[in-house]
């Protein structure tokens, strides 16, 4: 797919209104197609859709807490009726947390897998239908799936564990998709967008978590503190934006490419764990290159 040709297109994205969602909503925008533009956020939201109307697109916004499988339907109903069946659906809505792992409560676990795998499940079972019933019937149509996941779905940082665990299903989920429409489609593709560290607001999830999943007067526990306070560092160190990372998700769709990566030169942890599952061995240190990090973090989850 040319960039010219999706004049005219409808992207549908949640997550909408900060971070990736804006700025390829921002890009989708500029090459002239609808956006139906889904956030669960109602002020930030409002904001984003100004600007992106400002830009001369087409928009139906949708104020949408992706965990919840009437809401996408919805969402899913209100964009066929207004455009027809999306050609690009971003399915991008997440949040980070971190701490060990047995540490996470029953609603961190609610919460955390209900936006970042069933908000992804819930997209894919929504549009897919819709887009391969556009697919049947118009010979020109083609139509592209995106699935934010995370570097944290291919490798197993440590006192990462719950979001950890929602991206590796992501992941699987969208290889799976990918596989699958390789059987009965083909102009509708899947791909999965790992990205690395970059500034956006997903360091500060806890902002966006809605009532019911709120933890009255639970106080964070050390490891979790750890965990946000090097989110924190890491994210606003980033040097990609989240600009660059959208135009990496376009280019990908015109490439044709399935794995969409903002920092490929840090994926050789990735080639470890490989190693490691093929060899039958203990899984290799993280901070081998680096032990100093390594004991820092033992030092403050010990005290």
């Amino acid at each position: 797919m040319s960039t010219t040709s999706w004049q005219g297109r409808t992207a549908v994205i949640t997550g909408a209104a900060s971070g990736f969602g804006l700025e390829t909503s921002r890009l989708a925008a500029q090459r002239g197609m609808n956006v139906v533009m889904a956030d669960v956020m109602d002020g930030p939201l409002a904001a984003a859709v100004k600007e992106i109307e400002a830009l001369g697109a087409q928009v139906l916004p949708f104020r949408c807490d992706v965990r919840n499988a009437a809401e996408i339907e919805a969402m899913g109903a209100a964009t066929l009726a207004r455009f027809g069946a999306p050609h690009l659906v971003f399915n991008n809505a997440g949040v980070g947390a971190g701490g060990l792992i047995w540490e996470h409560s029953a609603r961190d676990w609610d919460w955390v897998m209900g936006v970042n795998v069933m908000g992804v499940a819930h997209g894919v079972r929504v549009f897919t239908p819709m887009m391969l019933a556009a697919e049947k019937a118009d010979p020109a149509y083609s139509g592209h799936i995106v699935n934010t996941a995370s570097m944290a779905g291919l490798v197993n940082m440590p006192n990462m564990g719950v979001y950890n665990v929602s991206k590796h299903a992501v992941v699987s989920l969208s290889e799976t998709l990918y596989q699958d429409l390789r059987l009965v489609s083909d102009r509708v593709h899947a791909h999965v967008l790992a990205p690395y560290f970059v500034p956006t607001g997903i360091a500060h999830s806890e902002r966006a978590r809605p009532d019911d999943a709120q933890e009255d007067g639970r106080q964070a526990t050390t490891s979790q503190r750890v965990a946000q306070g090097l989110i924190e560092k890491a994210v606003a160190g980033g040097r990609v934006t989240a600009a660059d990372v959208a135009q990496f998700v376009f280019d990908a769709l015109e490439a044709g490419r399935f794995y969409i990566y903002s920092h490929p030169k840090a994926l050789a942890p990735v080639g470890t764990r490989a190693e490691d599952i093929l060899a039958t061995r203990n899984p290799t240190d993280p901070y081998r290159e680096r032990p100093e990090l390594g004991e820092q973090l033992r030092a403050a989850l010990r005290r």
